[in-house]
C-alpha cells in the first residue's frame, strides 16, 4: 500500500478511537471504540471473542486469525495492542496509535497473507495492570499453544526532533542510545535477538530511525521494559517484543488530557507500519 493511502487509513482510525475510553469512568467511549474495533476486524474474517472477569465485570479481548500464504503447521505471529485508556485522557498515543496500526496490519495480512499465520489481538484492561493480555497469555500457556513471536504495539505515534528530549530508565543507557526522541524502540527478551535485528533493519529501511534493546531476566532488571502487554508473554516463556516510542520517556502528553491526535506524527506512524509489514512478511 502506498504511504499516502496508509496514512489516510491510519488517520481515519484515529479519528474514531481518540476519545476518553476508560472501561469504568468513560463507558460510552469505551464501548464505542470496542464496537469500532470489532467492526473493522470482522471485515477480514471471523472474530474470536476471549472474555474474562475482572472486578465482577466481563471484559473482552478481540482476536482475528488470518491464515498463512500456504497451509502450514507453523505457530502464528501474535500482534497485540490495548484499546483502553486511563481516565481523563483521549489516549491518542496511548494507545490509539497502536490500535490504528493493528487494524492496518489486519488489512495488510488479510489481502496478502504472510509466511506465518497472523493473529491480531485488541487487548482490554492494559491500564489496570496488563489484565487482558495476562489472561490471554495464561490461556495459551495452559493449552500448550506455541507462538512464533508476540509483538506488542505500545504507543507508536510520538516523535520529536528536540535535542535532549529522550530520557532513559537507567543512566548507562544515555551513553548507548540517542538523546533525541525521534526513533522507534524495539525491546525484546533474549530469545528474540535475531528478530530484533530483523525488525530494526526493515523499519530503518522504511525511513524510520530504530533502536533495539534485548532485556534479560524478563525485564526484571529494568522494570520500565515490562510496562506493556508483552510482559505476560515473557513471563510464560514466549518470544515477545514491544514496539514503542518509549512513552513517558519522551512524550510529555503521556496519561494527560493533552494526549490528542494533533500531537502525533502520522508520517512516523505510517513508516513504522510499513516497516512492520515488511518485517512480518520476511520473518525467517
Amino acid at each position: 500500500m502506498e504511504s499516502t493511502e496508509l496514512k489516510s487509513h491510519l488517520r481515519s482510525h484515529l479519528l474514531e478511537i481518540v476519545r476518553e475510553r476508560d472501561p469504568y469512568m468513560a463507558t460510552e467511549g469505551y464501548f464505542y471504540v470496542q464496537h469500532y474495533i470489532r467492526s473493522q476486524l470482522q471485515q477480514w474474517g471471523d472474530l474470536e471473542i476471549h472474555e474474562f472477569t475482572y472486578q465482577q465485570r466481563t471484559h473482552t479481548n478481540l482476536l482475528l486469525n488470518l491464515p498463512a500464504q500456504k497451509e502450514t503447521q507453523d505457530p502464528p505471529i501474535l500482534i497485540g495492542a490495548h484499546y483502553d485508556a486511563v481516565p481523563g485522557t483521549p489516549g491518542a498515543d496511548d494507545n490509539a496509535s497502536g490500535v490504528a496500526a493493528l487494524l492496518e496490519l489486519a488489512r495488510a495480512f488479510s489481502t496478502q497473507p504472510a509466511k506465518y499465520p497472523v493473529r491480531l489481538a485488541a487487548f482490554d484492561l492494559e491500564e489496570y495492570g496488563l489484565i487482558g493480555s495476562d489472561r490471554y497469555a495464561e490461556k495459551l500457556h495452559q493449552q500448550g499453544q506455541k507462538l512464533r513471536l508476540m509483538l506488542s504495539l505500545e504507543m507508536l505515534g510520538y516523535c520529536t526532533q528536540t535535542p535532549n528530549s529522550q530520557r532513559y530508565p537507567i543512566a548507562a543507557m544515555k551513553a548507548i542510545y540517542p538523546s533525541t526522541g525521534n526513533f522507534i524502540g524495539l525491546i525484546g527478551n533474549i530469545p528474540t535477538t535475531s528478530d530484533l535485528l530483523h525488525f530494526n533493519h526493515t523499519i530503518s529501511n522504511a525511513g524510520i530511525p530504530s533502536r533495539w534493546l534485548p532485556a534479560g531476566m524478563r525485564g526484571e532488571f529494568v522494570q520500565a521494559t515490562r510496562l506493556s502487554d508483552h510482559a505476560p508473554f515473557w513471563d510464560r516463556g514466549y518470544r515477545a517484543i514491544m514496539v514503542t516510542d518509549t512513552a513517558f520517556m519522551r512524550n510529555p502528553h503521556y496519561h494527560q488530557a493533552s494526549d490528542r491526535l494533533e500531537t502525533l506524527n502520522l508520517d512516523f506512524l505510517t513508516g513504522i507500519c510499513q516497516g512492520l509489514v515488511e518485517g512480518i512478511r520476511t520473518l525467517p
